[in-house]
């Protein structure tokens, strides 16, 4: 079986994918203790999960989008976006390691990247059911 091809799609379409790809890598790098300081209320309802699940979503739907207008048969589409949504899953793990590892006062959480990921498949979705041109399967 042949590996899909997406050479069909000018890389300039991904410039913005790859400009919040390097924005994300940025915010998750900012030190604990140069992050502002929220209120109590916020930190109970986990306000940070839905700016987690908020920036993946964007990631994953900037690199799914040019893929969902190209010309590409709509199986190799669906094979992309499939791929994008588990780049951004592993992405999101990724960041947690770097937090944990490499950033002072930051930590890895199970939760955030449990969002990071709802992100990546909630843009699967949005263009599963509302998008024309990817087929439900």
């Amino acid at each position: 079986m042949s590996q899909p091809e997406i050479k069909n799609i000018p890389v300039k379409k991904f410039i913005p994918g790859i400009a919040w790809f390097f924005l994300t890598l940025i915010l998750i790098s900012i030190p604990g203790y140069d992050l502002p300081d929220v209120d109590e209320w916020l930190i109970e309802i986990n306000f940070d999960k839905f700016i987690h699940t908020g920036l993946f979503a964007v990631l994953a739907y900037l690199f799914m989008r040019p893929v969902v207008k190209s010309p590409l048969p709509e199986k190799e589409k669906w094979n992309w976006l499939i791929k994008i949504t588990i780049a951004t899953i592993i992405w999101g793990i990724t960041t947690e390691f770097i937090q944990k590892f490499f950033i002072p006062r930051r930590s890895f959480t199970l939760g955030d990247w449990m969002a990071d990921g709802l992100g990546g498949v909630a843009s699967l979705l949005f263009f599963k059911f509302r998008r024309k041109g990817v087929p439900v399967q």
